[in-house]
């Protein structure tokens, strides 16, 4: 496995910090015993860890954990840990990931996919539809399983032609120094800026997918960013838009791919929304780029049913829909959801990271909601902005909420939180299962 040879030479006999012992700081520690001659292993967590889950490795907890990073010769981050200011550059140049490391020395083609929203639905698409196509892609990243492991594990079984398709969040891309052959940059938005000295540098990591491509790669992208930002770079570029002409443009329902039109009849998509269709038109864009025939491509958007938690139907009860879209975390996936289905409840609110909320107050203040039901922490502080006619709800927790959804609601009820779930859930899947759970017993 040549992976495994290029990841030998790269930490032989190097002291390596794991920095995060989640789901990936741990699969980090797997590879490199199983996989590579590194000298000492340390392990930095906040929290406590077991100690028998690191046997063998020094192990630094505690407020100061980050202190000790500079000790080591390699430093492996895991993408949930913030470092903001905390720590100089030369200790951030000692710094990789598993995506970096994938980036680096994997001889496979990679289709990179990031955004603020859509990345999950992107990638899962691309890669149905690679598969629809008689393609062999292999599905792993921020979808849930961590980049290198998923290529260690599966290498054996993969034929010289397997695509990867990653999923790429902007903590996996801060400190990466390569770029994936297929790259794709769906959106930009203010999110995360609990992770990030400023959204500047949210921003430069995102960016960080298409800094390192050369003549030979491509980059997808949005074409309202590359406009704004001029990117000037030695790659193929294809723009995608949902608001304007570009190489992939929505128009009305349809969808205009390199000047042929495909009619919505044609895509009869099970994803709805119009934010959808510019996520089906990248996708495309990306299974076409990488040997797939755009009529049987289109073929395969018709039976992709979406991913859990994305504006997920959970049933209809005395008339009203219940929809899930608790992977919102940002205030245009709320209104995207709202406006997709006409939804006349929203359920807002979860962890308060500070983000700007004016676009949702402005939105909501226009009366197309009539029912906006708030958690904390920031469903509170919308709510005190809010100057709606609508009726605003401050409930205690989703129990609450969704008793009161039920009370009030005539049409639909969108759970569409535009915050986080830290501090409530342990992330946006077990708040999504909790309201689901409530609702099926209504």
């Amino acid at each position: 496995m040549e992976i495994t040879k290029t990841l030998q030479d790269f930490f032989k006999g190097k002291s390596v910090a794991i920095v995060g012992f989640g789901r990936e700081g741990k699969a980090t520690l797997s590879v490199l015993r199983h996989d590579t001659d590194c000298g000492e292993i340390a392990v930095l967590d906040q929290n406590f860890v077991d100690e028998k889950e690191c046997e063998g490795c020094t192990l630094y907890c505690g407020e100061n954990y980050l202190n000790f990073m500079g000790d080591y010769d390699i430093i492996v981050k895991s993408p949930g840990i913030a470092l903001l200011d905390k720590v100089d550059n030369g200790i951030k140049e000692k710094i990789t990931s598993q995506t970096d490391l994938l980036l680096r020395f994997c001889n496979h083609k990679i289709i990179g996919v990031t955004g603020t929203k859509g990345k999950s639905t992107v990638s899962s698409l691309v890669s149905h539809i690679l598969s629809r196509c008689g393609k062999n892609p292999v599905l792993i990243g921020n979808i849930g399983i961590p980049p290198l492991s998923g290529y260690i594990d599966w290498n054996n079984n993969w034929r010289p032609d397997t695509v990867i398709v990653c999923e790429m969040s902007c903590h996996q891309l801060e400190f990466v120094k390569a770029s994936p052959d297929t790259s794709v940059l769906l959106n930009i938005y203010e999110e995360h800026l609990d992770h990030y000295v400023n959204f500047n540098a949210y921003k430069t990591a995102k960016e960080n997918i298409f800094r390192y491509q050369g003549a030979n790669d491509l980059l997808i992208v949005n074409k309202e960013l590359q406009q704004e930002n001029a990117y000037s770079l030695p790659c193929r570029q294809i723009t995608v838009s949902m608001e304007k002409e570009a190489d992939i443009y929505i128009d009305g329902k349809d969808i205009v791919f390199q000047g042929k039109r495909i009619t919505y009849e044609k895509l009869s998509p099970k994803l709805e929304g119009r934010h959808n269709l510019y996520n089906i038109a990248a996708a495309l864009a990306a299974a076409v780029e990488n040997g797939c025939e755009l009529e049987a491509a289109v073929e395969a958007v018709t039976d992709f049913k979406g991913l859990c938690h994305r504006m997920e139907h959970v049933r209809t009860v005395n008339g009203v829909k219940y929809i899930n879209d608790s992977i919102s975390t940002i205030p245009n996936a709320t209104i995207s959801a709202v406006r997709t289905f006409d939804a006349d409840t929203v359920i807002i609110g979860g962890m308060d990271r500070g983000i700007n909320y004016d676009i949702l107050i402005d939105f909501l203040n226009g009366g197309s909601v009539t029912n906006v039901i708030c958690l904390p922490d920031s469903g509170y502080r919308i709510a005190d902005m809010l100057k709606t006619k609508s009726n605003v709800f401050k409930a205690k927790d989703m129990e609450e909420a969704v008793k009161k959804a039920a009370d009030v609601s005539r049409r639909c009820c969108v759970l569409s939180p535009a915050a986080a779930s830290y501090g409530f859930y342990k992330n946006f899947e077990e708040r999504g299962d909790h309201f689901k759970a409530l609702v099926n017993k209504l």
